[in-house]
């Protein structure tokens, strides 16, 4: 599954380089170490690998929420 927007890639890559124990969790910026921590529980290194993966150019700098 591809990444919707740059901010969502670079989010997967940050979880996929915690679960790989390539960084550690306190390396990255505090606001997101709790979503970092939570996605790389919930996803497998191969789902994690197909957001990260995905091109950025083309895409939103952020995915707009659709209004009520």
């Amino acid at each position: 599954m591809p990444a919707t927007s740059k901010a969502q890639r670079r989010l997967m890559a940050m979880a996929l380089a915690y679960k790989r124990h390539e960084k550690k969790l306190s390396e990255f910026p505090a606001g997101v170490r709790d979503e970092i921590r939570k996605i790389a529980r919930s996803m497998t290194i191969k789902q994690l690998e197909d957001f990260a993966k995905t091109k950025e150019k083309g895409l939103p700098k952020r995915k707009r929420r659709k209004k009520r």
